[in-house]
């Protein structure tokens, strides 16, 4: 299993997979507990042009590949939000959501964040975060017709991650 940065010579390669990995993920486990409006508008603003715009916001990515195949994804926004955390079924219950947080993490740092992150996470993502040492904020919110819980790590709660 390759993990390592997303640069732009991947583009044309990998943001089509990241984006349909992504698709088939958020209907499963994210969407489903949105309204129609609110799930068509995450899969819009994460399709294939999405990723690309966010990729140019300067939101960094990294990305595991096995054999050349997309096997998972994880994309940090501003060196202290986790953005994207997708990691394909079939690599599921193997730790590459950790390998993948462990990388994004130590770089989101070296690039000069302070080791505090925020995440929206989907119920289905709660469990695999607090696993990673993040804290709920406050109760599930409603942004854009999407349900996500607000969650933490680090600052005054002593949570190294």
């Amino acid at each position: 299993m390759d993990i390592r940065p997303l640069v732009d010579t991947d583009i044309p390669m990998l943001a089509p997979a990241i984006a349909a990995l992504l698709r088939e993920l958020a209907l499963e486990f994210i969407v489903h507990e949105s309204t129609p409006e609110g799930a068509a508008t995450f899969l819009a603003e994460n399709d294939q042009m999405g990723v690309r715009t966010f990729l140019a916001l300067g939101h960094v990515y990294h990305v595991a590949l096995d054999d050349g195949q997309l096997a998972g994804f994880i994309a940090i926004r501003d060196n202290s939000h986790l953005f994207h955390l997708f990691v394909g079924k079939r690599w599921h219950g193997r730790g590459l959501a950790r390998k993948l947080w462990n990388v994004a993490r130590a770089t989101a740092i070296v690039r000069g964040g302070d080791g505090n992150f925020t995440v929206n996470a989907s119920n289905h993502a709660v469990p695999v975060y607090e696993r990673f040492g993040f804290v709920r904020v406050g109760p599930m919110q409603c942004a854009k017709g999407l349900y996500f819980n607000p969650m933490r790590l680090g600052w005054a709660d002593g949570d190294a991650g």
